[in-house]
């Protein structure tokens, strides 16, 4: 009789536990939410809508807010979301490496199906290589917690099939799109979302920005504790990198690890 009590005393338990659970995930909203922060002139934090600030709540990140004293350390977080590549993926890693300067790529499976030596060397050089989802979708439309991991674990799979390993647990939504469960959804399978603090119009080939206006406005706009997020398949990155990362160290700034934020 005794052991029965317990057991269903556990049966209960756990029953309590998986309903919470349910109950938890259905409250949360399913809203599409769109990234964005706005921009300072004075190189301190950028601030965000109230109604973004939700992303504190779930383990995700859009810059280091223990950079924000004057008197800290100076650090960016270089961050590349990768597609695909047409030339211009190479020379960055060609000159990140001439600086020793680590960077995060937040990459597809196409990229690792069709430029595997690549996302090898982005490995092999100590840069992080980054889950930005196997297909590119809109992942505020995915309201179950099974179709959202399928996204992230099938990009999983084809890393380890092609380049052997496990990729680092950080998770960046296409184009900024996301969801609060969405935001629930990654940190329950261990990983943190990492947004940013500046971007600039940089993504449309046919419309790159003229050199120098593009150094002066991420210049312009660079702060302590800054996750900066280029993309690396821009013509006008891959021509200016050099400089920014020169100036940059010139300022006082080193290249963080994506490691460090908590």
């Amino acid at each position: 009789m005794k052991k029965t009590s317990s057991r269903l005393l556990l049966l209960t338990m756990m029953a309590v536990l998986i309903i919470g659970n349910i109950l938890d995930i259905s409250a949360l909203s399913t809203k599409p939410l769109d990234w964005y922060a706005k921009r300072t002139k004075d190189h301190t934090h950028p601030p965000i809508d109230n109604g973004l600030r939700i992303i504190e709540k779930y383990n995700a990140y859009y810059l280091d807010k223990t950079k924000s004293d004057p008197s800290s350390e100076k650090v960016i977080y270089l961050t590349f979301d990768a597609g695909y590549e047409n030339g211009n993926i190479a020379k960055i890693l060609d000159t990140l490496q001439k600086h020793n300067a680590h960077a995060a790529f937040f990459i597809l499976g196409h990229l690792i199906t069709k430029e595997t030596e690549l996302v090898r060397r982005m490995a092999n050089e100590g840069h992080v290589v980054a889950n930005h989802t196997n297909k590119h979708r809109d992942m505020s439309k995915y309201t179950d917690l099974d179709s959202f991991s399928k996204e992230l674990s099938d990009l999983e799979k084809i890393y380890r099939q092609h380049i052997g390993g496990e990729m680092a647990k950080f998770y960046r939504p296409p184009e900024g799109r996301f969801s609060e469960m969405n935001l629930k959804f990654a940190d329950e399978l261990g990983y943190k979302t990492i947004f940013w603090s500046f971007a600039y119009a940089d993504w449309d080939n046919n419309k790159q920005v003229d050199h120098k206006e593009a150094i002066d406005k991420i210049l312009k706009h660079t702060h302590n504790g800054a996750i900066i997020l280029l993309h690396p398949t821009s013509a006008t990155n891959a021509a200016i990198i050099d400089e920014l990362l020169t100036e940059w160290k010139a300022q006082g700034y080193r290249f963080g690890s994506l490691y460090e934020l908590e």
